[in-house]
């Protein structure tokens, strides 16, 4: 599926780095991306396999955010 250089991560090892494989397709306006790989990125961190299998949004816990005065 992929054609850059490097070439992409199988999407479903357990070792895929969503930072190797690149944007195909950028929908800012509506929270996602497409990778080379064929997985779904969201903006809130959570991804969309091409298996169908559903990775979690990375949320931190509320006490490591910042507040604002």
């Amino acid at each position: 599926m992929c054609t850059h250089r490097s070439s992409c991560p199988a999407a479903d090892s357990p070792a895929t780095d969503s930072a190797v494989a690149h944007v195909v397709a950028a929908h800012p306006e509506q929270g996602w991306n497409l990778l080379c790989d064929g997985t779904i990125v969201f903006d809130d961190t959570g991804e969309l396999r091409p298996d169908g299998r559903v990775v979690a949004p990375r949320r931190m816990p509320a006490g490591h955010l910042a507040m604002a005065a």
